[in-house]
């Protein structure tokens, strides 16, 4: 692998680290929500039995187990910069790699499938290392990346929503993510010479009454840095947790966007 300078620092330790008292709640509550989508989204596309994929940003390994069941004779590399949530023994055709994708290159041309979930809008080079993943890519293969695009927190039907969410969303623009870079997408794939490249939405949803809502661990994970930079209140997050379970207060705070494109069989013609 070719070494780049990394700049992850922030996920490495704390409360954005995978050591993090709740992040293994935050990852599941993801799976929960938005695997459906993403497996829908994966199965349009031509995967081979003997597809060679790469699933950046593993998590907790939902996907990646999905794709080393989906492709028996190839196989999936799992990487992610702290593997403690992933079992590297779940399947035989399954390699579990610790690895800062900021600082670290694959050789050109060794994956059919590339895929990322919630990964690159917390990277401060996300337009580089897109670049870079393009070219891992195979001749006729695929490059998949979901990111989350947040609508405006002051949109919330609820006051107390947008309070939270705007600390909240504060709170990651501060660790450099970008939670509205996902609209940039498609227009960055087809930049970097991906063709058939197309897009899909995945609408998130708040509250309804639901007992495991899937923005509690998210916003439980972030309270600690939410409440020492004086964003929100202890009464703010008790007041939220009791609004998630109210049935009549619903709200969709995010659209996961889904986008893909293909590596060209052969490179373009320059004549």
């Amino acid at each position: 692998m070719t070494q780049h300078p990394a700049t992850t620092a922030p996920y490495r330790t704390g409360w954005l680290s995978n050591q993090a008292p709740h992040e293994r709640e935050r990852l599941q509550s993801i799976q929960k929500s938005v695997d459906a989508f993403t497996i829908k989204v994966l199965l349009e596309l031509p995967i081979e039995a003997s597809s060679n994929c790469l699933e950046l940003g593993a998590g907790a390994g939902s996907i990646a187990y999905w794709l080393a069941a989906r492709c028996p004779q190839g196989r999936v590399v799992a990487v992610d910069l702290d593997t403690r949530h992933l079992d590297a023994q779940h399947a035989t055709n399954l390699e579990v790699q610790e690895a800062d994708i900021t600082s670290e290159d694959y050789a050109p041309g060794s994956f059919d499938l590339i895929h990322a979930r919630y990964l690159f809008c917390h990277l401060p080079q996300r337009d580089e290392v897109i670049a870079r993943a393009t070219r891992w890519l195979a001749p006729g293969g695929w490059l998949v990346v979901e990111e989350p695009y947040h609508l405006p927190a002051d949109t919330s039907p609820s006051p107390l929503v947008q309070r939270v969410l705007a600390a909240y969303q504060r709170t990651y623009r501060d660790n450099g993510a970008d939670m509205t870079w996902a609209r940039s997408l498609p227009s960055l794939l087809a930049r970097n010479a991906l063709s058939q490249v197309s897009f899909a939405g995945n609408l998130g949803c708040m509250g309804g009454g639901s007992t495991k809502d899937r923005w509690l661990p998210l916003i439980t994970q972030a309270a600690p840095a939410m409440l020492a930079g004086g964003l929100i209140t202890e009464a703010d997050l008790t007041e939220f947790t009791t609004l998630l379970k109210d049935p009549t207060f619903i709200d969709i705070p995010q659209v996961t966007i889904a986008a893909w494109g293909r590596r060209p069989e052969k490179a373009a013609s320059t004549h």
